[in-house]
């Protein structure tokens, strides 16, 4: 068909944008950027061991962004670079991608922020500038955070989530979902208990555990849970008792309101008899 000069062609129907594919460990270069890049891998992997004075539990961050941070719909920390700052429901501010971290600690890892300017956070942020080399600036990547599951066709239930757990997770996690250690390392994180991210960690909603489990879990076999399986399983997993969160007030049910009023947090919540959010281990203040 004809087009008039100077009228505007509509662009042809594009595939979808191709997936961004991290640099190799080769790349890094062998310089003091390097080395700080190294040292933040490092952290990343074994952040007990090497920043054991912002950690409160025998977590890594490798547990939940996989693959050393790379793997996409795995929360990848080359699509979290890119997307901050950015305003967070969660702050009820707008966030750098420095506090991001520092709330990493101080939830997920249970321990306590580094200050900024401090080493652990330089070398974290190298190492995500790193990853993050060659990625668009303020853009969604595909493969950024965990691919959500659709709604379950039925109610979420702790005792389906409970032979879910048993017969897909315990093999790896244990029976009383602690985790394994081999040598003195942590193999499979704690799920629950002192040693698991407190009530404030992302991972404590059950719409983002469940996001995590169906896309990654079993590991290696990730998408192979069904939508009620990993909402079940999620919502058995968030139904124990852990950390308390940092921001709690002295009172659950006025921190659930303020902090985890929702059909997908289990805190302040009686479950089994036994009322959620009294804490185990010590209370850690960021």
């Amino acid at each position: 068909m004809a087009v008039a000069s100077g009228a505007a062609v509509p662009p042809p129907a594009s595939a979808a944008a191709p997936a961004f594919v991290p640099p190799p460990d080769s790349a890094i270069p062998d310089n003091e950027f390097g080395k700080q890049v190294k040292l933040g891998q490092r952290i990343f992997n074994n952040t007990g061991q090497e920043a054991p004075k912002f950690v409160g539990n025998s977590l890594t961050c490798a547990n939940c962004h996989l693959d050393a941070g790379r793997l996409a719909d795995s929360a990848p920390l080359w699509a979290a670079y890119v997307a901050y700052p950015a305003y967070r429901r969660k702050t009820g501010q707008v966030n750098t991608f420095t506090e991001r971290l520092q709330g990493c600690f101080v939830y997920s890892m249970n321990g306590k922020a580094p200050p900024a300017g401090d080493n652990v956070l330089v070398a974290l942020e190298s190492y995500a500038f790193f990853l993050a080399k060659g990625a668009p600036v303020g853009t969604s990547l595909p493969g950024r955070g965990y691919p959500a599951p659709d709604d379950p066709p039925l109610a979420m239930d702790f005792a389906r989530g409970e032979l879910v757990f048993q017969k897909k997770c315990a093999l790896c996690h244990g029976a009383d979902g602690q985790g394994q250690s081999s040598h003195g390392a942590v193999v499979f994180p704690p799920l629950w208990g002192p040693q698991s991210f407190n009530w404030g960690a992302g991972m404590g909603v059950i719409k983002n555990a469940a996001a995590f489990i169906q896309g990654n879990m079993p590991l290696s076999q990730g998408n192979t849970l069904t939508d009620q399986e990993a909402w079940d399983v999620a919502m058995f997993m968030d139904s124990h008792e852990r950390p308390q969160d940092p921001r709690f007030t002295g009172s659950i049910a006025e921190t659930r309101q303020k902090h985890h009023d929702s059909p997908d947090d289990m805190y302040g919540l009686t479950v089994n008899g036994q009322l959620l959010g009294k804490g185990v281990g010590p209370t850690v203040k960021p």
